[in-house]
């Protein structure tokens, strides 16, 4: 399976595809993208837009792994990467790409068995994983490489999950009756 990791920034956007499978994984590309300071933020924005597709044309993923957002100190960072995250998330979407959203500690315990990993931690283990010896560019690149492996350890339990929250419920009643129906042989209706 072919994964593109996002961790989502206005002025840096770390992007990583990782392929195969968990124990067997192999990083096909990272890079950061990058949208000038001195832009007005629509403009950064509606750039982010087109570089996150473009990359989703050149890789063309099964699926995407996008951070999920914690913050709670500067609001005025908040909104801006919340920003960029809104349109990468559409930019991708409208790709008809699936997305998968991890926090940072579900990706921290999915790649270092620790959801309070510090980041040289995850970033070691993140390179074991990939069976790299280093990691180019800055933190969002790494990080965008641990969300992808994040997704590619956690998948079957995310999918699993989804199909159970589209299941209809049976309640325990629904079970009795049916069973009760079976042994007379009204069977069911």
């Amino acid at each position: 399976m072919r994964v593109l990791g996002v961790d989502p920034g206005l002025g840096r956007t770390g992007v990583a595809v990782v392929e195969g499978r968990p124990g067997a994984l192999t990083l096909l590309d990272s890079r950061c993208l990058d949208t000038p300071a001195g832009m007005d933020d629509a403009e950064r924005l509606f750039m982010l837009s087109g570089l996150i597709t473009a990359v989703v044309a050149e890789q063309r993923p099964a699926c995407a792994a996008v951070e999920r957002l914690f913050f709670s100190t500067n609001r005025s960072t908040a909104m801006r990467v919340s920003e960029a995250r809104g349109v990468l998330l559409c930019a991708i979407a409208a790709a008809g790409v699936p997305v998968f959203e991890y926090t940072p500690n579900e990706v921290k315990e999915a790649v270092a068995g620790y959801g309070a990993a510090r980041k040289p931690q995850v970033l070691r283990m993140t390179m074991q994983l990939l069976s790299v010896d280093r990691i180019g560019g800055p933190d969002d690149v790494a990080d965008a490489c641990a969300i992808a492996v994040c997704h590619h350890h956690r998948a079957a339990l995310t999918l699993r999950v989804r199909r159970e929250a589209a299941r209809p419920a049976v309640s325990a009643l629904d079970v009795a009756v049916a069973a009760a129906r079976a042994r007379s042989g009204l069977g069911a209706r």
